[in-house]
C-alpha cells in the first residue's frame, strides 16, 4: 500500500532554485529570520501567478514553479489558508518545521515552469 500524498507548487526565483539545487531537489532551503513561515501553494496557476507577478520583480528577474508531492498525513496537522480569491490557497508551515516538512517530501521537486 503506497502513502497517500499530496501535490504542491512553490513559486521560487533564481536564489531560492539554486540552493533546491544544492539540496538534490530533495527539499527547501531555511527560511531568512524575516521569513518566519514557508508557504508551498496548492495549484500551479496561483504559483504561476505567484512567479510572473512577484519573483520576477527581484532580483534577476526570473521566476520559476515546482511541483513535489508531501504525504498527506503530516499536512493533515495544517490548515489550508485562502488569501484571496478561491484559488489563492497555501499552506503556512512555521519555519522552525521546514526541515520535518523537507522530510515527508515524497520523490524530488521539479521544476515545471
Amino acid at each position: 500500500m503506497s502513502e497517500e500524498t499530496i501535490t504542491l507548487y512553490r513559486p521560487t526565483g533564481s536564489n531560492e532554485l539554486a540552493l533546491i539545487r544544492e539540496l538534490g531537489f530533495a527539499g527547501f532551503p531555511p527560511r531568512l529570520p524575516e521569513q518566519p513561515i514557508f508557504y508551498p501553494v496548492t495549484n500551479e496557476a496561483y504559483a504561476s501567478q505567484i512567479a510572473r507577478d512577484w519573483n520576477t520583480k527581484t532580483g534577476d528577474g526570473l521566476g520559476f514553479v515546482t511541483r513535489f508531492d508531501v504525504r498527506k498525513a503530516f499536512l493533515d496537522r495544517f490548515d489550508r489558508k485562502v488569501v484571496g480569491g478561491a484559488e489563492h490557497e497555501e499552506y503556512w508551515i512555521p519555519a522552525e518545521e521546514l526541515e520535518e516538512f523537507n522530510a515527508n517530501i515524497v520523490g524530488k521537486i521539479e521544476v515545471i515552469r
